[in-house]
């Protein structure tokens, strides 16, 4: 299972270097004045970034969805009636019944 984990740091890593070319990219140019260079740098720069936030995401929420997995390991029934009862007050919610 762990090898289906994304290594964040290794994604933090590329997100920052991607940030950093698109910076150089976006300064090139604008020095040079080819626009479609400076855009492909702002691309690269929010690639970058939007990667970097994806691994800090990932990270927080890691430690979660691991305490819900051995929850549900230690207590497979109780986490069962819990998914029933929450479905049939969704089910409630969202189908209600109608009057002949």
């Amino acid at each position: 299972m762990s090898e289906d984990k994304p290594n964040t740091v290794e994604t933090k890593a590329s997100g920052i270097v991607e940030e950093g070319v698109g910076r150089l990219k976006d300064a090139a140019g604008g020095l040079t004045g080819d626009m479609g260079l400076q855009a492909e740098g702002k691309v690269d720069q929010l690639a970058g970034m939007a990667r970097q936030e994806f691994a800090d995401l990932y990270e927080e929420n890691e430690g979660r969805v691991e305490r819900a997995v051995t929850f549900v390991r230690e207590r497979p029934l109780f986490s069962l009636g819990i998914a029933a009862a929450v479905g049939t007050v969704l089910g409630f919610l969202f189908f209600p019944r109608r009057k002949g």
